[in-house]
């Protein structure tokens, strides 16, 4: 039955009020039996990352998905619109260790009933020298932990905002399920050739002591400084090059110039010997070289950074690494360095950090006199782990890779293709998808040196002398698997670790290979056929920019490598939101503003509605001090409930005559236009324009065609002009909570429960009538018509409610259907109507007002 009307509707507890019902009434349930290939709208939701706390972007861009939800769900689509939690990777570590005050020494034994050092300490303990060492087993619980109570938290957010999502439908990306997914996936790459290990440069974040992938790197700012550096050319001259990395000399194997340059033209295919080392290198030519950078020609150590990388490939070059996975200087000197004094050299090196390694080989090369005068300091973009805090190193290692096209011409040009048949909303969005995949030169490392994620799901044979050998995968029908405690088909674990026995991998998955399985993970692919085949390929992967690299490329790639096909048919970009200054908001810069403070101050349709009133990529600035769009929003959510109650005041009509006034029918045919143009947006993802169409024509409605009908509507008229001002009115109001509630959904569903019986949110979307024809005009000259009488009083410093005995109002012919209601709301006895172009009110004669 409908709920009682309040004596004074306000917004306070709505949120709690509403979302209970929601749920036990299973409003946002995936109706699976009714679904069909043709009437389902399906979305791969982004699974936040559970680790910390949600931040107002995240509201941004959810708010934007959960718009396109709802309003499909109104179309009559049955929706399939899970939760998932993105809770393994670095994060998820990092947060652990400073919450608990521990970090993960996979050496150690497990601790039954560990108990650790700290409990809710957020960044009590960020240094890895003041955490207490625990086995893995212990680490990853303490991980489960944590993680299951911060997801609680987002939920509960989620609920406060009103996402309209199907809470049964949710996943967690380490959940036994998400394992098997990925860990399969990663069998049938391994089958068709598609992920493979290699030796191979690999960046490297000594922090986390484990390899990062191209999509995770960020440029960052540094000071460094130039040393300009003698090598001997074998003609007896000396060639300088400038460095910003001299504690690389001992990793040197050969000199670049561009193939151009005439200053070195003629030492290209000639020798000279490395400064302190005297290592013989070759002076090359490669068009990567930067003439105009430093002297012109650089060393190429292997490896200061990505463009050594290249060299060492393309010109195929040795390889001497010296630095460590520790990020010192390892102990063993290259090969090449074979004399005494160079050894010696290098001993003073073995064992220190990068930083100290820089200043004794400046103080080495200034004492031998191969260091020309004195370092010259720059600031230069240096790339960093996005999660870490100091700069990477690129070591050499064995990792695992799966191709993305940056060396299959062939793969490039299927994901080029898939995107272009992927709808990018805004469409510009779709660049930077194809810059990316036309600007990758490596094939995606996804292995990991960590411990909370999903393992590579292989082993290794052991040979006679206990070296590692072929790879024995899993077979699916055991998945998951943890290769470090399961034993492999046809061993048991007396053979772990011995000759001619087996070891487990002990790497995990990068974050991103589970997360680019969304689509697969929840939508039950190979554990649920069938609802995988309802549901892929989606209707709409809903994300922020920043992740078109990372989350949208590699949920593409995946799609394509194993179906042959796009996992959606919509991409939907929200831009970023950014502070006063322009500046956009992130925990790195520490502007974030967290959501949860704002709903409660705000109010969630407040908050939707600030969200909803950007266009999908565009930015949207945000002044926590000042946050005018969510008053904006907070006062149409007022205005919707005060408006309904005051419209469900008026009297029943005592006939049926229904809409019959020229008024009442125009107020109508214009609502239908909006119902058009909203309906079309919101086809198109434009779900800003949407609401402005509907909420510039709801405040016309109030200001002005209510307030021009209401004595009609109470009945200062005949019988059929009552019915028709309260038919239209309750007409409107019906069509416009409609309208209105995919934005602000807690306001709509209170005024829609005071008739109705069932939630808005299920309602049918309002469709414009068959037959229903164009707006006459008659409102907006009426409108324009009511601020003259309005204004003509202002001036006379008289009342609105003051009673007029006369006024002259011109206008065209078309006004004068409107006549009797300017009448009444202007409490004019008689009205003058003269036929013109413009709309005008004069000769206003007040009613003699009594003295006070």
């Amino acid at each position: 039955m409908p709920n009682a009307m309040p004596e004074k509707p306000a917004l306070e507890g709505l949120e709690s009020k509403w979302g209970p019902v929601w749920e036990t009434a299973g409003t946002y349930a995936f109706d699976r039996d009714s679904a069909t290939k043709e009437n389902i709208f399906s979305i791969d939701t982004p699974p936040p990352t559970a680790s910390g706390s949600l931040h107002i972007g995240h509201v941004f861009s959810y708010t934007h998905m959960d718009l396109a939800a709802r309003y499909q769900r109104m179309t009559g689509k049955k929706i399939f619109y899970p939760m998932g939690w993105d809770d393994n990777g670095l994060p998820t570590e990092r947060r652990v260790q400073n919450y608990y005050g521990v970090r993960c020494d996979p050496t150690l034994p497990y601790v039954e009933g560990y108990v650790p050092p700290l409990e809710g300490g957020d960044n009590a303990s960020s240094k890895a020298a003041d955490q207490q060492p625990i086995s893995r087993r212990n680490f990853i619980e303490l991980c489960e932990r944590l993680t299951i109570e911060d997801e609680k938290q987002f939920e509960d957010v989620w609920r406060m905002l009103g996402l309209s999502v199907d809470w049964k439908q949710s996943y967690r990306t380490i959940g036994d399920h998400a394992q098997s997914v990925a860990q399969r996936m990663f069998l049938r790459n391994l089958e068709r050739g598609e992920a493979y290990q290699a030796d191979a440069p690999t960046l490297w974040d000594i922090t986390f002591r484990t390899a990062v992938a191209q999509a995770e790197l960020e440029d960052k700012e540094q000071p460094a400084a130039y040393h300009r550096l003698a090598f001997h050319h074998e003609d007896g001259s000396d060639i300088h090059i400038e460095t910003t990395r001299p504690e690389l000399l001992a990793a040197c194997v050969a000199l670049v110039a561009h193939p151009d340059d005439e200053r070195y033209q003629h030492l290209f295919g000639t020798n000279v010997t490395t400064p302190l080392f005297g290592v013989e290198v070759p002076v090359l030519a490669h068009h990567l070289a930067q003439k105009d950078k430093g002297s012109g020609i650089a060393m190429i150590c292997t490896f200061g950074d990505v463009t050594d990388v290249i060299w060492w490939r393309e010109l195929d070059l040795p390889n001497r690494t010296i630095i460590g996975a520790d990020g010192r200087i390892i102990a063993d000197a290259p090969a090449a360095i074979e004399t005494d004094a160079a050894k010696a050299a290098y001993a003073e090196l073995a064992g220190k950090t990068v930083f100290s390694a820089k200043a004794k080989v400046v103080e080495l090369l200034k004492a031998s006199g191969e260091m020309i005068g004195d370092a010259k300091p720059i600031v230069h973009q240096v790339k960093f782990f996005e999660k870490g805090d100091k700069p990477l190193e690129i070591i050499s290692t064995r990792q695992w890779y799966i191709s993305n096209g940056a060396r299959n011409p062939d793969l490039r040009e299927k994901l080029v293709t898939a995107g272009k048949a992927i709808n990018f909303v805004p469409d510009h969005m779709r660049v930077r998808y194809e810059n990316w995949v036309g600007g990758l030169t490596g094939d995606w490392l996804i292995s990991r040196q960590r411990f909370f994620g999903v393992p590579i799901p292989v082993w290794y044979h052991l040979d006679a002398d206990g070296e590692k050998g072929a790879v024995i995968a899993a077979s699916e029908d055991r998945l998951p698997v943890d290769p470090s405690s399961d034993t492999p088909g046809g061993f048991d674990e007396s053979q772990r670790g011995v000759p001619g026995g087996f070891v487990g991998e002990l790497d995990i998955m990068d974050t991103w290979a589970t997360s680019s399985l969304t689509p697969q993970i929840a939508g039950g692919w190979h554990s649920d056929p069938e609802l995988f085949d309802l549901v892929f390929p989606y209707s709409l992967r809903s994300q922020g920019q920043d992740i078109i690299r990372t989350w949208l490329f590699s949920t593409v790639l995946r799609a394509e490598l194993e179906h042959g096909q796009v996992p959606w048919k919509n991409a939907g970009i929200s831009g970023f939101i950014v502070d006063p200054d322009r500046k956009k908001m992130s925990k790195s810069k520490g502007n974030v503003v967290t959501p949860a403070a704002m709903l409660e101050t705000h109010g969630s349709d407040a908050v939707r509605y600030w969200a909803a009133s950007s266009r999908l990529g565009t930015d949207a600035a945000f002044d926590p001090q000042n946050p005018k769009q969510m008053k904006i929003g907070r006062r149409l959510a007022i205005k919707v409930l005060n408006a309904a109650k005051f419209v469900y005041s008026f009297p029943e009509p005592s006939v049926s005559t229904g809409v019959t006034e020229a008024l009442d029918l125009d107020m109508l045919a214009e609502l239908h236009r909006v119902v058009g143009v909203a309906t079309k947006a919101l086809d198109e993802f434009d779900h800003a324009k949407a609401l402005e169409v509907s909420e510039h024509f709801f405040w016309v409605f109030c200001d002005d065609y209510l307030e021009l009908v209401k004595e009609r509507a109470y009945g200062a008229s005949t019988p059929e002009g009552q019915a028709s001002a309260v038919t239209a009115l309750r007409t409107a109001i019906d069509v416009l909570l409609r309208l209105f509630a995919p934005f602000i959904p807690f306001a709509t569903e209170e005024v829609w429960s005071w008739t109705h019986d069932d939630s808005v949110h299920t309602a049918a979307w309002p469709v414009v009538p068959a037959g229903a024809t164009e707006p006459s005009g008659l409102l907006p000259l009426v409108s324009e018509a009511l601020i003259g009488i309005r204004r003509a009083k202002t001036d006379a410093k008289a009342s609105q409610k003051t009673e007029a005995v006369s006024a002259t109002i011109a206008g065209p012919a078309l006004l004068q259907h409107g006549i009797e209601d300017l009448k009444a709301v202007g409490r004019i006895a008689e009205v003058t109507f003269v036929e013109a172009e413009s709309v005008a009110v004069s000769d206003i004669v007040l009613a003699e007002q009594p003295e006070a």
